[in-house]
């Protein structure tokens, strides 16, 4: 099993940053309110609500508004109704990036992400225009301070339905089809596996190499984008040296 997308780790990396910005608890309640509308108040069977309400736990967002999330998707309290959509454009040395989000005003939110892709160097496409260089796949990291072995891990990968297993400096990477992505979340718990982070993701085929001055350029519009309150979360075909990852 081969390929690797280093995105994996900087939309990890960048996922800890938004919650030291204060804008998990924003993101994250509409993922909660719009996981219970599609698929119910139930955990149990909703695998999307199920990770919602673990990232909710992760970032310390207080009980009363996980609730008040549950209540606005099961139609119960008044508020705003999300829809998502999903952009597409190009960032500097014509990196793709996919923008995934959540908003109750689409005509607010495309003027955002005009100005945003404008502003950082970048240019707004239309529907299509990026999104046919990635898969959309399901997307598991564990630390490998779980303490699991390779092998074990790698047998439930593989009698799971999963893609693909790698091996990185301190976490293993797993990809799957979108509908093995439940099943495969279910057998990793039933061997006692804990996963850092677990999403359906946009993977690229093809990843375009940035270092220096054009790296800078490219995370200052990351940035801004998943800083804006309607971002649920920004890919792209780009890698960085871990230098640049860490900064």
């Amino acid at each position: 099993m081969s390929g690797h997308s280093k995105w994996a780790n900087i939309k990890h990396r960048k996922g800890k940053a938004d919650a030291a910005r204060g804008a998990a608890t924003t993101k994250i309640s509409r993922e909660i309110t719009t996981a219970v509308r599609i698929g119910g108040a139930d955990p149990t069977g909703n695998m999307r609500l199920k990770l919602a309400l673990q990232k909710a736990r992760e970032n310390n967002i207080p009980k009363d508004n996980i609730q008040r999330a549950i209540q606005k998707g099961q139609g119960t309290l008044e508020g705003q109704s999300y829809e998502e959509i999903t952009y597409e454009g190009y960032g500097i040395a014509g990196v793709a990036l996919l923008v995934q989000t959540m908003t109750d005003n689409r005509n607010r939110t495309a003027a955002e992400m005009r100005h945003l892709f404008s502003k950082y160097g970048g240019n707004l496409g239309e529907s299509g225009c990026v999104s046919w260089m990635f898969n959309k796949k399901g997307l598991i990291l564990i630390d490998k301070a779980n303490g699991v072995s390779e092998d074990d891990l790698m047998a439930i990968v593989l009698e799971s339905g999963g893609d693909d297993l790698v091996s990185e400096d301190d976490q293993f990477e797993i990809t799957c089809a979108p509908e093995s992505f439940e099943g495969l979340l279910n057998a990793l718990e039933t061997a006692g596996v804990k996963w850092e982070s677990a999403d359906i993701s946009m993977v690229p085929d093809t990843t375009i190499s940035l270092s220096g001055e054009e790296a800078t350029r490219l995370m200052k519009l990351v940035d801004a984008l998943e800083e804006q309150d309607d971002v649920q979360a920004v890919f792209g075909n780009f890698e960085l040296p871990d230098e640049e990852e860490d900064e």
